[in-house]
């Protein structure tokens, strides 16, 4: 069932890759362990079944609950696939200034510290969940650029995947930005208008279409490694043992 107030229309992601071929620690990350998209509740059928041909077994959505309450899980709920819902930011109204709402890279940089500090118990379990789950994991936000960007990294930190790799990965979601907006400029206007906000005030507000989005992740990166030292630290001290890294690291490797 559907609950948002639009047409919705179902359509194929066009933000989705596979993490494999990534250089990690020993080797390459190997296909089918980890897919990263933007959203996936309202895929077309044929996306949801080219998914499961692909050997998909578990879905992590890492919307707020009134973003995942505005769609479902739309036809691959009818698959047996296994969900986890979990937020990395309880409410995307919380997260702007609405005053002087800022979509810019630098803004999204600041707003990915913040998240992972505050969401490092959810980063913790979705890693867990790709540690433990047989065949493949897709995680996705709305655009799969910046929540699901920040677990990509988390999970390529963990990898042993090097910064330069991790921004790079990051980074291709920009060629897709267009595409992105226009996908899901439908749900997100409804979700912006319920937050109270002018979704073409937004629109016209961002920069992120402009510039180079590497700015974002290296912000990232580089701040927790300049607070932690080990840029894993929030998430070890979130629960991350060394028996999960160790599986994540055997799951993925290439052989």
């Amino acid at each position: 069932m559907t609950l948002i107030d639009t047409d919705l229309v179902l359509s194929a992601p066009v933000n989705l890759r596979d993490l494999g071929g990534i250089a990690i620690d020993g080797g390459v990350l190997r296909e089918g362990v980890a897919i990263r998209a933007d959203d996936l509740a309202y895929v077309t059928p044929q996306a949801a079944d080219q998914l499961i041909d692909r050997g998909l077994t578990a879905i992590i959505d890492l919307r707020s609950p009134r973003e995942a309450s505005l769609t479902g899980r739309g036809p691959l709920g009818a698959h047996p696939v296994a969900y986890h819902h979990l937020p990395l930011i309880a409410d995307v109204g919380e997260t702007m200034d609405r005053e002087q709402p800022a979509l810019t890279d630098e803004a999204m940089g600041l707003m990915y510290q913040r998240m992972a500090e505050s969401a490092a118990p959810q980063l913790v379990i979705a890693l867990t969940v790709i540690a433990h789950t047989p065949g493949a994991v897709a995680f996705h936000c709305a655009a799969g650029r910046d929540r699901t960007g920040v677990l990509a990294a988390m999970l390529l930190l963990v990898l042993g995947a090097a910064d330069d790799d991790i921004v790079a990965d990051y980074a291709r979601t920009g060629d897709n930005m267009v595409a992105i907006m226009a996908r899901t400029a439908p749900v997100m206007g409804a979700m912006w208008k319920a937050l109270g906000f002018d979704a073409d005030a937004l629109e016209k507000s961002s920069s992120l279409l402009e510039g180079s989005m590497d700015v974002s992740m290296r912000s990232l990166l580089d701040t927790l490694r300049a607070q932690h030292g080990d840029p894993l630290t929030p998430l070890r001290a979130a629960g991350l043992s060394d028996a999960t890294i160790a599986r994540l690291r055997a799951k993925a490797l290439a052989t």
